[in-house]
């Protein structure tokens, strides 16, 4: 890769929505710990966006609260007086308990404070997903649709998957939706297919290992995509370099320089080989052929747009009421929690390589499109606020659990570990953090610039 070959405005965009999106996840998770906080009077010294050592882009000092935006963003911080967290403040645990320190209070109290982060994430993604599905519901490709099956890449060709074919089926489960197809696969480990080939359907069996190639295909484009005709939505006016006649909305690509073709992705594999030259397309304009000459600009590009599968073939689209979304959304943000902690145990059985799945915040930056999409941008942050509550319960020094563990065990046991032991306790687990999160920054550069 090469920094002239990089989209920036693609890049402004995905940032853009990533900065928002974690801004909201962080703020609201922080508030999850401040309003319980104030609520059992303890002083919160400071509430910052972002981490902010050696200085903050912006700090106001309210009350006893300073709030601030750092210029770190990995997270973001409340610091509450009396309580052993990232700061490592040191000092002020030597001295005396004072009654508006966090140390201070009931162990009860203690606990709500700590998962209060986590419960708002919870309740942040069960809204989101009950507002996506009534405002935008569900649209879908369906399998049945694919009226000229898929195209399959190499990958899909190494087990037995035809061009042509249609996937109707994983492990004996029907497969409806076509953009859940690999997705599927990794998540329920296939070890079948059912292919719909000239009308009759057959099994293909999955061989060991598949999944872990197929993670890291996807970053590629995917094993399978719908097969469809080249047929003309626009043409920009910007790329489309004309010598003899124009492209038209409608027209059906069927040559290339006389070498005929029949679907989009063939067109595309043949384009590849005129880099920077005047090519002849030959093209159906209603039922007159037209020979069209073009410039290939040096990206193997002409300058038009495909009608896409889901307009040719027809989407299935459902729409939610208010009552219905609520018991959908529900629903949704649970499937999702799912599907992440069944890729946590496919990460730790061996069935997913860590070094492809592992990402830092370049990876989740890059999870959003590079226009700015609002129904993709929700849908997105819904998934990492369940997400981010799983990762903080979970019983880790330094994390939100780690704390609500050890105060689940005062509870029961009735003694509360010394101070001296959290300190080691929250060293171990930031050190176990950052260099899990040093090690997942350090894979997504060497993706970058391999």
């Amino acid at each position: 890769m090469t920094l002239l070959a990089i989209d920036w405005g693609s890049v402004a965009v995905k940032a853009g929505q990533f900065i928002l999106s974690f801004s909201i996840l962080v703020i609201l998770h922080e508030l999850g710990h401040f309003l319980p906080a104030r609520w059992f009077k303890c002083r919160v010294d400071k509430f910052y966006l972002f981490f902010n050592p050696w200085f903050s882009l912006w700090k106001k000092k309210k009350g006893e609260t300073e709030y601030g935006l750092g210029w770190v963003p990995f997270g973001g911080y409340v610091k509450i007086a009396g309580m052993i967290d990232e700061s490592m403040d040191k000092e002020q645990m030597k001295l005396p308990p004072q009654p508006w320190e966090f140390r201070a209070k009931p162990a009860w109290q203690r606990l709500i404070i700590m998962i209060g982060g986590v419960v708002v994430n919870v309740l942040l993604a069960i809204v989101i997903f009950i507002g996506i599905t009534w405002v935008w519901g569900d649209e879908y490709l369906p399998v049945k649709n694919l009226k000229y099956g898929i195209h399959a890449d190499s990958l899909a060709k190494s087990i037995g998957i035809q061009d042509g074919d249609k996937i109707v089926g994983v492990n004996g489960k029907p497969l409806e939706n076509f953009a859940t197809l690999e997705s599927e696969m990794v998540l329920n480990d296939a070890q079948t297919l059912q292919v719909e080939r000239n009308g009759t359907v057959k099994g293909i069996v999955v061989p060991e290992g598949f999944t872990k190639k197929l993670v890291k295909n996807r970053k590629t484009g995917g094993m399978a995509l719908p097969r469809y005709p080249a047929i003309v939505d626009s043409v920009s006016i910007k790329d489309a370099v004309f010598t003899s006649g124009k492209l038209v909305k409608g027209d059906t690509l069927i040559a290339l320089n006389g070498t005929p073709f029949t679907y989009y992705h063939e067109y595309q594999q043949l384009v590849k080989n005129f880099t920077d030259s005047i090519v002849t397309l030959t093209v159906l304009r209603g039922k007159d052929t037209a020979h069209i000459k073009l410039l290939v600009n040096e990206k193997g590009k002409v300058g038009f747009f495909a009608v896409s599968p889901l307009i040719q073939f027809g989407t299935v689209e459902k729409k939610y009421t208010l009552a219905q979304a609520v018991p959908e959304g529900f629903s949704r943000c649970w499937e999702t929690l799912d599907r992440y902690v069944t890729g946590l145990k496919q990460l730790f059985t061996g069935k997913q390589d860590v070094n492809d799945s592992l990402g830092s915040v370049i990876s989740i930056g890059n999870t959003f499109p590079g226009e700015w999409d609002w129904q993709r941008f929700w849908t997105l942050t819904g998934i990492f606020s369940i997400v981010l509550a799983f990762m903080n319960i979970l019983p880790i020094p330094a994390l939100d659990g780690g704390h609500a563990l050890f105060t689940l065990i005062e509870m029961i046991t009735g003694r509360k570990p010394g101070d001296k032991f959290m300190e080691y306790a929250q060293m171990a687990g930031m050190i176990l953090l950052l260099g899990l999160m040093a090690y997942a920054l350090g894979l997504d550069f060497w993706r970058l610039f391999k």
